[in-house]
């Protein structure tokens, strides 16, 4: 088939705007942590881009995308493995019109994004080490398999099972929020609690980085979502509209409740609402019209607004609410596929029971979200118990109270004139400098003390 160079523009364009949600979940859960630990924060999302893109060139894509043979509604196999005879393949094998390399590459970004977001629940309290592990398991063992499940199918006779039992996810509510956000409660399970939780509060030390992820996210996900139409159509243009509404009436839904609930309209509400909604739309922005995108986006910030409170009463402790928002988001969006998806729409999609569909797709959705859930948290927990078992998953108690990043990193993310850039504070301490040795240490522990 011909390259449509129009389409691959596009996704082109589209690839780099997923890629650049990664950045923008660390400076999102960057701002939200603690000023110690911002910079280990960061880093685990960066560290995801760096180990998932390697794992994705060398085997992932081709188990996430490729024939498994007898295994096909489960796995994929290893013929696409090193991407060896892709290079020179012209166009993908679905009639897209796009270089195959262009379609793997869109991908890889999915997966990246996927493992970062885990790291939102254990902040302040994981091994660096540790998590670079992790970070390869955990994609191997279940981000590409889910994938598989959903979205592979050679176009004929075979298929990954949920795609083949007909449950719809557009751009990834099961494959990336529901897994990932599940996959942070197991972790979050596995590490326990961070030290004087919840008595201590935690909270956000730069709101304006917040504010700066959740506006690059929301930028990144018109290529996540519209980008998955595959081409520039007026599929990708429904999932751009209705990208743009969900969200909107999402984090218009969560400072509502905010206020309602303990009267006032904060920063943090606006962009963790902004951040439920593009999550809930995901998987339904190719089927539902732009009013049903803005009914899915007030449910969803609603919801979501009364979720990420459930650690406190079940007493888990996500540090940073992926599993309120991106796994609460993820089950929201799945189902209302149910109810409000219309092949007026989109006629590959499915009629929804508002559409005069009956239960029959809302069954489907449930079956595929709850296939995830489990899947994903039972697999995450034993995974995160052995890297415990065999390495230590969890820093001990004294490098979390004087703060992560000096203690793994080396580094400070500001500089108050205490410790240098990449001294840690043992050396910091015993530093020839009298403005160090005299204070510095003193006034940098005092600093984190605060943060």
């Amino acid at each position: 088939m011909k390259i449509d160079s129009g389409s691959t523009a596009w996704m082109l364009v589209s690839t780099a705007l997923v890629l650049l949600m990664t950045p923008g979940v660390a400076f999102f859960y960057g701002g939200m942590s603690r000023a110690k630990s911002v910079l280990n924060m960061m880093m685990m999302s960066f560290a995801s881009i760096a180990v998932v893109g390697m794992i994705w060139v060398v085997y992932g894509y081709s188990l996430a995308f490729g024939d498994g043979g007898g295994l096909s509604s489960f796995i994929g196999g290893f013929g696409d493995a090193g991407l060896v005879g892709l290079e020179k393949a012209a166009t993908a094998d679905d009639g897209s019109g796009i270089p195959q390399l262009v379609f793997v590459a869109f991908q890889a970004t999915f997966a990246i994004i996927t493992v970062a977001l885990i790291s939102g629940a254990v902040a302040d309290r994981a091994k660096f080490g540790a998590w670079l592990v992790f970070t390869v398991v955990w994609a191997t063992l279940v981000y590409l398999p889910i994938a598989h499940w959903v979205w592979w199918s050679n176009g004929d006779d075979k298929a990954g099972w949920i795609f083949d039992l007909g449950a719809l996810d557009f751009a990834g509510g099961t494959v990336v929020h529901i897994n990932s956000g599940v996959a942070a409660l197991a972790l979050a399970l596995v590490l326990g609690r961070r030290k004087n939780w919840p008595k201590e509060p935690s909270r956000p030390h730069n709101l304006p980085f917040v504010l700066l992820g959740a506006a690059l996210l929301w930028f990144g996900w018109f290529g996540f979502n519209a980008g998955s139409a595959l081409a520039a159509n007026e599929t990708a243009a429904v999932a751009f509209i209705n990208t743009m509404v969900a969200t909107c009436a999402a984090g218009f839904a969560w400072i509502v409740v905010e206020k309602l609930r303990d009267g006032a309209f904060t920063t943090l509400g606006m962009a963790s609402g902004i951040v439920a909604g593009l999550v809930a739309i995901t998987p339904a922005c190719a089927f539902v019209t732009p009013i049903g995108a803005i009914a899915l986006g007030l449910v969803a910030g609603a919801v979501c607004a009364f979720a990420v409170g459930l650690k406190y009463k079940l007493g888990y402790d996500d540090s940073l609410d992926v599993v309120g928002v991106h796994m609460v988001g993820g089950i929201v969006g799945a189902l209302l596929i149910g109810v409000l998806a219309t092949t007026a729409v989109n006629d590959a999609g499915a009629d929804g029971l508002l559409a005069g569909g009956g239960l029959g797709l809302l069954g489907k959705q449930a079956v595929a979200v709850v296939a995830t859930l489990a899947y994903s948290f039972v697999a995450t927990f034993v995974i995160a118990k052995v890297i415990d078992l065999v390495m230590g998953f969890r820093i001990p108690e004294d490098e979390e109270l004087s703060g992560i990043d000096t203690a793994t990193h080396a580094e400070t993310a500001y500089d108050f004139g205490g410790v240098p850039s990449g001294t840690s504070l043992a050396a910091a301490a015993s530093h020839k400098s009298p403005a160090v040795s005299e204070g510095g240490a003193a006034s940098t522990k005092k600093v984190q003390a605060d943060a």
